[in-house]
This record gives structure tokens, sequence and C-alpha cells, in this order.
């Protein structure tokens, strides 16, 4: 489908969420002009540049057959150690006989997080993931005014989680002005960490073309945008610290950095299983419950039906035709409610048919943050821990940043649903 009023419907969506947070704004007469548009023009063009330059498309497509090759060694270790569970030989005939391995979300999603946990310490310690996160660093100093702790945690929560990045400038948190841990919460709400972004990839590789490489590209984007909604909110503060050499994150040795990655993925693998077990049997509870009211539309009430009647408007706004926007309301609203782990499940769930590609590529972006109600707690926790002194502040400014957290995701998908569809491939 060509260029078309659907795609510049978007672009009204970017303007009602700059206005939203503007309306939350702490001083309403320090609106950031130039951030704004700057950080529009950064995040366009960054996906034009990952997606539009010469060659641009072997890179993704690198980028998903190295999401396959980790996938698959992981399960080498899995099968290894869980056997036919982890999609092994089967100790008994399955029907058909030629059927793939069933997939049990423990056994393929939840190994990979520690795999890759793993692999970023060690690509950490051998400063190759460090050179990448000090560039996106110089590129949010440069184009969007960070100072240099603020824009190498920024920069860190790419690829880190939003308790692991600041970790990264630990000597420089007791420093950091009110206005810089606001916009360090918001972007770790916005964008996710490598370890997770592959499994939402393998989720969704079965139903949306080039999935790594969207999801990669989601988490990139949306730092800009989480930058923008956090300065509209808590304005710029004078001060803040300066970025000296020799006072980062650092690992004793390689063996040193694998030991504590996996033992940082561990945490986040059991904090993600235990999160779904919990949230899964609330839907459940919810929905037996639901299901003593009369039916609507000839169907039972369920919390994935409320949602989608609920945030119906908002997949609509953002670039969903009418059409898909009850589904899309539905993944939306289990994102901001239950987890982004469940609304990406849900999205894979959804049939290729159900939905157009170009909106389950949409909602991809949609929904990659983690700008939740249970990551707010785990942030609160996480942070309090690194900054006991700063307890009020941050309990003053968490929940604060859950609104900036979950719009910078929705302005990203707003941002590529407003782009040419032909430049991702994606059909109507």
């Amino acid at each position: 489908m060509p260029y078309s009023l659907e795609n510049a419907r978007s672009l009204i969506a970017v303007v009602v969420i700059i206005v939203v947070c503007w309306l939350f704004s702490e001083n309403k007469r320090r609106f950031p002009f130039f951030l704004t548009i700057g950080a529009l023009a950064l995040q366009a063009g960054l996906v034009l540049a990952l997606f539009a330059i010469p060659n641009s498309s072997a890179v993704l497509n690198g980028v998903n057959a190295a999401v396959d090759g980790l996938a698959r060694a992981t399960d080498q270790g899995t099968q290894f150690v869980f056997g036919y569970l982890g999609g092994g030989e089967q100790p008994y005939a399955r029907m058909p006989t030629d059927a793939p391995p069933p997939f049990i979300f423990g056994f393929r999603v939840l190994p990979l997080i520690l795999v890759i946990s793993a692999l970023s310490a060690l690509l950490w310690h051998w400063k190759i993931l460090k050179w990448i996160t000090q560039g996106f660093g110089f590129l949010f100093q440069r184009t969007m005014g960070l100072t240099g702790p603020s824009a190498l945690a920024v920069a860190a929560n790419i690829f880190m989680g939003m308790v692991e990045s600041p970790i990264v400038i630990r000597a420089y948190l007791d420093r950091l002005t009110r206005s810089e841990l606001f916009l360090m919460m918001v972007v770790g709400l916005a964008t996710v960490a490598g370890s997770t972004m592959v499994a939402y990839a393998v989720i969704l590789q079965p139903v949306l073309t080039n999935a790594a490489g969207h999801v990669l590209v989601a988490s990139i984007i949306s730092a800009p945008a989480g930058i923008l909604l956090a300065r509209i909110m808590v304005p710029e503060e004078k001060g803040g610290a300066h970025l000296e050499p020799g006072e980062e994150l650092k690992y004793e040795s390689s063996m040193d950095a694998v030991t504590r990655g996996v033992q940082d993925g561990v945490m986040v693998a059991v904090n993600v299983a235990a999160f779904l077990i919990v949230f899964v049997a609330f839907v459940w509870i919810v929905n037996n419950v639901l299901a003593l009211a009369p039916p609507i539309d000839g169907a039972p009430l369920t919390l994935q039906r409320i949602f989608g009647y609920a945030f119906a408007p908002v997949a609509y706004g953002i670039g969903l035709s009418w059409a898909d926007s009850q589904v899309g309301g539905a993944i939306l609203g289990a994102k901001l409610f239950l987890t982004e782990f469940i609304a990406y499940i849900e999205l894979g769930a959804v049939p290729a048919d159900a939905i157009s590609e170009r909106s389950r590529m949409i909602l991809t972006y949609a929904i990659c943050g983690f700008a939740n109600v249970a990551s707010v707690g785990i942030m609160t926790g996480g942070m309090t821990v690194l900054m006991p002194q700063r307890k009020p502040e941050i309990f003053a400014l968490a929940w604060k940043s859950l609104l900036p957290g979950y719009l910078a995701t929705l302005m990203t998908a707003s941002i590529v649903a407003a782009l040419p569809n032909a430049l991702f491939g994606a059909a109507g």
C-alpha cells in the first residue's frame, strides 16, 4: 500500500503524546522546542539509517541470523540439561511424526536470557559493547544536550536493563540532578534489555518478517522519545556531573564477566518466570469473575476484551486500521497492566490472517519497553539499593515516570507508522 492518510494520521498521535506530557509538566513555560525537533528528527533519521540506506537489509538480516544462531546454541544447552522438554529427541511418538518439537516457554525462552546476559557482560568486558554504548552516548550528548553520565546511562539502557544500566555510572548516581534521575527512569522504562530483546524476537519470528531487526530498532529509537518526554515533564536543570574516564562498570576478567552475567541473568529469568506465573494466574481469576457478567456481543466478557475496548482508540491513533484496533488495544493494555512479555506472547499468538503485517509491526514497536506496573516496582527496588540516600526522591519520581515511559514507545510506533510502508516491506 502506498503512502496514504493512514500513515499521516499517526503524526496526530505524536502531537497528542507531547501535549499530554506537557500538561503534566512541572514547568510548562520551559517547553524544549529545539529538543522536540531534534528528538523527532533523530528518531526518523535512525529509522531511515537502519532501514533505507544501501545494504541495511543485509545488516538486519544478519541480526536475524545472529538471533537464530543464539537460539539454536541455547537450544543445545537446554536440551543437554532438560532433554525433550527443551526440544530434544522425544521419548514418545508425536502426531504427526514430522511435527516440530513443542514450544515450551520456560525451556525455549528463559534460557536465552541467561545466554544473552552472560554474552553481554563478556562483550562489555572485551570493550565491544562498551564502545557501541559510548557511541550512542556521544550521539545523545551531541544531539540532545545530555551530560556525559546521563548520555552513557541512556545509551546503556538500549542494551541493558533499567536496573543494570545505572550500574554503568554508579560512581555518578549521587551527583545526578533530579531531572537527570527522572530521565534515567523514563528511558529505562521506554527501552528493553538485550537479554529480553532476543526473547521477544524468538516469540515473534514465526509471525513477523525480520522480527529481530524490528525489536532491536524499537529499543534504539525509543531512547530519544524517552529523553524528550522526560525533559518535557521534568525540565532540564543546570549542573550535572561530567564523565571521567575509568569510573564505569568493570569486570576483573572474562570469567568474572561470564559469572556475573549468568548470575544477573538468573535473577532476570526468575523475575520473568515469576511475574508471568502470577499475572497469568491473575488474568485467569479475573476472567472467571467476569464470566459471571452477561455476554457482550454474543461473547463472554474477559480482561483482554476490556483492554481491547479501552485501548482501541489508542491503537487506532498510533496507526493501526480500525479493523485491527481492538486486537491491538488488547495487546497495548496487556503491556501496561500485565507485562510486555505477556503482550509479546499474545501478539505472537494472533493468527497471521487476523491482523495485517503492518499492524503487527507497529505493535512490535509500541510494546517494546519495560513501562508497566510491575516494572515500576522492580526499578524502584533496584534503584533504592544503588542510591539509598535518594530513596524519597526515587519513590516520588517512580510512578511519575510510568506515563512518559509508556507514551515513549507509543510515540516510536507512531513515527514508524508515519513512514512509508515500503520502507519496511510491510503490507497494508
